[in-house]
């Protein structure tokens, strides 16, 4: 049915094509403007939400094909340099919610003197990242850390885009913590203070995560709130390309 679907698209977009731009472009915003001016404001911004939910669908899509599989966003933020920048070559890193190896191949070529243990509890993440370059001082293991860690001592912990995910955040990071013996946790979070449209979406009752997984998205004093309450002393915190990048030291 897909394939159906894909073929009349493509079918149907040479003749959509044949149009100039601009007028397509003027035809489509048209349409929007009369589709959002009914009575009712909230919904008619709701609907407008909507609308471009989907096309950064399409945008997101056509940057993966951009990216030959990869998406652009990861070299164009570099967050991979605050994680290399805040790891000394031959510390011992756990790298929890690893997903699909990105940032851990990262650190195993720019720290070769470390050890990289990347846990994920999605077998079909870690299997796409096993699919790629074997690096000798990089381990891939199908761990949910929620439920157990891998045995050992390491001095640093990287969660990138993991606490966003996990209800008990603050019993999750005490556990990991004490199991771990580390010094050092590297976070990288979503911001709710990303956009004033976030709050907008929240003001009208429309779902404002962005993703359906997330069980928060921090503003910065929920975030150091949270860090506290985990005996976690924040010694750098950053907020850029709508993320909360945070160093935080062992209590």
């Amino acid at each position: 049915m897909k394939k159906i679907s894909l073929y009349i698209f493509n079918f149907v977009s040479v003749f959509w094509r044949l149009i100039p731009s601009f007028i397509r472009i003027n035809f489509l915003t048209a349409l929007f403007v009369l589709d959002s001016r009914g009575k009712d404001k909230s919904k008619s911004l709701k609907y407008l939400f909507f609308v471009k939910d989907r096309l950064d669908w399409v945008i997101n899509e056509r940057a993966l094909s951009f990216g030959k599989g990869e998406h652009p966003k990861h070299k164009l933020i570099n967050y991979h340099k605050f994680f290399l920048d805040n790891i000394k070559d031959g510390e011992n890193i756990l790298d929890i919610g690893c997903g699909y190896g990105s940032v851990a191949r990262s650190l195993a070529k720019n720290k070769p003197r470390s050890n990289i243990l990347a846990i994920d509890y999605d077998q079909n993440k870690l299997d796409q990242a096993l699919n790629y370059e074997s690096i000798k001082n990089l381990t891939f293991k199908n761990i949910d850390a929620t439920k157990s860690l891998p045995d050992g001592i390491w001095d640093v912990i990287v969660l990138s885009n993991v606490l966003e995910h996990i209800k008990s955040r603050n019993i999750f990071l005490k556990k990991i913590i004490k199991n771990s013996n580390c010094k050092k946790v590297l976070i990288r979070v979503p911001s709710f203070e990303r956009s004033w449209e976030v709050q907008m979406r929240k003001n009208i009752g429309m779902y404002y995560f962005s993703d359906n997984d997330h069980k928060i998205e921090h503003t910065v004093v929920e975030f150091e709130d949270e860090m506290k309450k985990s005996n976690l002393e924040i010694k750098e915190l950053r907020c850029v390309w709508g993320e909360i990048w945070a160093v935080c030291k062992v209590n």
